[in-house]
């Protein structure tokens, strides 16, 4: 009885043995496994670039050919602050986000400049007052014209913005706003009419325009149209009319 609990021990004892070697192989082919793994995906490229966003201007072929430079070859080693960088130096575009996605992928958020104006005729007008150069032809409508001296650009959108909602009672719009050296204000409105505001009391000079311009175009002839309104006065305004010949006289009203 003895000599067979001898060697059972004797048994046992080498089973846990062979156990604890098959443990230790597995656990360094796995360790292996998984280290060989890591590596094969550390090198593995991008093969998949999402782009999306609010993009009404920016075409995807923009973001590809701005991206074409970067190494997309290892999906760890690329820098994401550098295709933001490319990217953001697109002409119509206003900001970017960039993120990678395990384990191929690329997503590149972009949301375009919001166009409010064309400034100077070469530039436009974002909606916060700041200019940039983009192509034109990618408008979907056509814009209100802004002229004015370098630095102005705040200034000529904030008066257009308030200006334009008053003149909305009149079912009138800005097409056109100039701001001389002088800080003298001139506008076209969407009838073809100008209006000469002067340097001062802009707000007050629309008012009176607005209560008068009805009464100005009753007094019209038939092949008569108002041309422009000078609105500089303190007792009235100076009206010019044009014909079908545009040709045009002034009247003191």
């Amino acid at each position: 009885m003895a000599q067979q609990d001898k060697e059972n021990t004797h048994w046992s004892f080498w089973l846990g043995v062979v156990f604890f070697i098959v443990v230790i192989i597995s656990m360094f082919a796995g360790s292996w496994f998984i280290t060989k793994k890591m590596i094969a995906e550390e090198g593995a490229p991008v093969t998949s670039l999402v782009i999306t966003g609010e993009m009404p201007y920016t075409i995807r072929q923009d973001i590809l050919s701005a991206v074409e430079t970067i190494d997309l070859g290892n999906f760890f080693q690329v820098n994401v602050n550098e295709v933001q960088q490319k990217v953001s130096q697109l002409p119509w575009v206003y900001s970017v986000s960039v993120r990678k996605h395990w384990p191929n992928e690329l997503k590149i958020y972009v949301v375009d400049q919001l166009p409010v104006a064309q400034w100077n005729g070469d530039f436009l007008i974002n909606s916060d007052g700041k200019t940039f150069q983009a192509d034109i032809t990618r408008l979907k409508k056509r814009l209100p014209q802004f002229f004015g001296p370098e630095g102005t650009e705040l200034m000529a959108l904030e008066n257009f913005n308030n200006l334009n909602r008053l003149l909305d009672f009149s079912d009138l719009a800005i097409d056109e706003l100039v701001l001389s050296e002088r800080f003298s204000w001139q506008l076209t409105l969407s009838d073809g009419v100008l209006l000469n505001l002067g340097r001062e009391d802009r707000i007050e000079r629309i008012q009176k325009f607005m209560d008068i311009y009805p009464i100005i175009k009753e007094k019209k002839e038939d092949n008569q149209q108002v041309n422009y309104i000078d609105l500089r006065y303190d007792t009235g305004v100076a009206v010019g009319w044009k014909s079908t010949a545009t040709k045009s006289r002034k009247q003191k009203a």
